[in-house]
C-alpha cells in the first residue's frame, strides 16, 4: 500500500540508521566525516566570496574616495607660435556649466605636477594636486577625519599620511618640494624650491596615495608650476560613480570640443576585470570543494544500504514501497547535507562579521607582517557578507547533497528483497 511522502515512521527509521552504532558499519563514523566535510566546504566558500567582496568594495571606495569620478583634461590648443596649450583657461566658467549637469554633484578645476619632497633627510616623489580649500573638504576620504586643521589649508600643503610617517611629519612641520620645472630665467628654466608648512595630514585608505599624494592651494599650485590663469584638468564626481558611463555624454557636451574624458573605470578597469575573473576561478575552485564533502555522503550511504539489507527486505516484505525505501535513504543523505551546510553558513557568517579580530589574532600569532599593504594597496583585510554569496552557496551545497544521495537511494529502493532474505 502507498504511503504519504515523507511520512513520520520514514524520518524515524532514517533516524535510526544515522544514529547507528560504530559495531553495526561504522556508519556514524562516515557519518560525521561528511558531516564535517560539507561545513568545512561551505564554510571556506562563504568565506572566500565574502573577503573577495570586502576587498573589491573596499578597492573601489578608496579609488572613489579620494579620485575623481570623471576627468576632464584638455586636448591642447595651438598657439600663434605652432606650440601646444594643454589646460583650461576658462577653467571656472567650464566647471560651472558642468556642475549643472544632471547627475554631477561636484566641479572643481586642479592643478597636477610632480615633485620631490624632502623633509628630515628623507626625500621622495609626490604628486601635486592644486585644489581649492571648499573643494578638498568635499573629497570624502580626504577632506574630514584627518590630522590637523583642514580650514588652515590656504596656509599651507596637505599630504598623506603614509608621507607623514615615512619623513617623520607631524602637523605644523615644514616639508621642502622640487619642481624641475620652476623659475624661468634667461638661461632656461632651473628649478624651483619652496618650503611648506604641513597644516593637514590625511588617510585616504590606498598605501599609494598616502604615500606619494600632496594637496597644495590652488593659486599657490598655479605659480609654483607656470600655470598662472591655467587649470590642467577638471576633476567631476557623479551620483552613481559605478554607472558612470551614463554621464558622459552630458558632460561632454558641456565640456565643449576641446574636453577628452577619463573615468575612474578607465584607469582601474583591468584591475577589476582581473578582480571578475579570480571571483569566478575561485567559485568554481571551491565549488569543486564542495563536490567532493557531498561525495563522503555517496561513500556513507552505500555502507549504510550494504550494512541494512536486511533489514530492507524485511521492511519490503512488510509492505514498504519502493518509494518508501528511497525516500528512507534519501533523508539520510540529505539530512546530512542540511545540518552540514547549515553549520558551514554560520561558521562564514561568524568569520565575515568578526574577520578584525580573527586576523588581528592571526597577525600577532604570525609576530605581524601578515597584511603588507604596500603590496596589496590597502591596509587591512576587509570582508562583505552579503545575501546573494550566501544563497549561492546554501544552493551548491544543498543541491549537490540532494542530487548525489539519489543514486545510492535508488540502488536501496531497487533491492530485491528475495535476494537480501536468502541468506539470513
Amino acid at each position: 500500500m502507498a504511503t504519504r511522502p515523507f511520512a513520520g515512521f520514514e524520518w524515524m527509521i532514517a533516524w535510526r540508521y544515522l544514529r547507528a552504532r560504530r559495531a553495526e558499519g561504522g556508519v556514524s563514523v562516515m557519518t560525521w566525516i561528511s558531516l564535517i566535510g560539507i561545513t568545512l566546504a561551505v564554510f571556506a566558500l562563504i568565506a572566500t566570496l565574502s573577503v573577495r567582496a570586502g576587498f573589491r568594495a573596499e578597492f573601489v571606495d578608496t579609488i572613489l574616495g579620494a579620485n575623481a569620478h570623471v576627468t576632464v583634461y584638455s586636448a591642447g590648443q595651438v598657439t600663434d607660435q605652432g606650440g601646444i596649450i594643454r589646460g583650461f583657461e576658462n577653467y571656472d566658467t567650464l566647471s560651472q556649466q558642468i556642475a549643472r549637469v544632471d547627475g554631477v554633484t561636484r566641479a572643481a578645476p586642479l592643478v597636477k605636477g610632480q615633485v620631490m619632497a624632502s623633509a628630515n633627510d628623507v626625500s621622495g616623489l609626490g604628486d601635486v594636486y592644486g585644489i581649492r580649500q571648499e573643494d578638498l573638504e568635499a573629497i570624502p576620504r580626504v577632506g574630514s577625519g584627518g590630522v590637523g586643521d583642514v580650514a588652515s589649508f590656504d596656509q599651507g600643503i596637505a599630504i598623506g599620511s603614509q608621507m607623514a610617517r615615512d619623513m617623520g611629519l607631524a602637523v605644523g612641520d615644514r616639508i621642502r618640494l622640487t619642481s624641475a620645472n620652476g623659475v624661468r630665467t634667461a638661461f632656461g628654466t632651473s628649478p624651483r624650491v619652496n618650503g611648506y608648512e604641513v597644516v593637514y595630514i590625511f588617510t585616504a585608505g590606498r598605501y599609494d596615495i598616502d604615500k606619494t599624494r600632496i594637496y597644495m592651494p590652488f593659486a599657490e599650485a598655479q605659480s609654483f608650476f607656470n600655470r598662472e590663469g591655467m587649470a590642467d584638468e577638471i576633476e567631476v564626481m557623479v551620483t552613481d560613480p559605478e554607472g558612470v558611463d551614463r554621464f558622459l555624454p552630458d558632460i561632454a557636451q558641456a565640456a565643449g570640443p576641446d574636453g577628452l574624458l577619463w573615468t575612474w573605470r578607465d584607469g582601474a578597469g583591468s584591475f577589476l576585470r582581473a578582480l571578475d575573473v579570480e571571483d569566478n576561478v575561485m567559485f568554481v575552485i571551491l565549488s569543486v570543494l564542495v563536490l567532493i564533502a557531498t561525495m563522503n555522503i555517496v561513500s556513507g550511504l552505500i555502507m549504510l544500504v550494504k550494512n541494512k539489507g536486511r533489514d530492507i527486505g524485511i521492511l519490503r516484505t512488510m509492505g514498504l514501497t519502493e518509494g518508501s525505501i528511497l525516500r528512507v535513504f534519501f533523508i539520510c543523505g540529505a539530512g546530512t547535507g542540511i545540518v552540514g551546510t547549515a553549520l558551514g553558513v554560520g561558521l562564514g557568517c561568524l568569520f565575515a562579521i568578526y574577520i578584525d579580530p580573527i586576523f588581528s589574532f592571526v597577525n600577532y600569532f604570525a609576530g605581524g607582517g601578515v597584511w603588507d599593504p604596500e603590496i596589496r594597496g590597502i591596509y587591512h583585510l576587509p570582508a562583505k557578507l552579503q545575501l546573494a554569496d550566501v544563497l549561492s552557496a546554501v544552493s551548491l551545497s544543498l543541491g549537490l547533497s540532494f542530487i548525489i544521495t539519489i543514486f545510492p537511494a535508488r540502488r536501496a529502493a531497487r533491492m530485491n528483497p528475495v535476494e537480501a532474505l536468502r541468506y539470513e
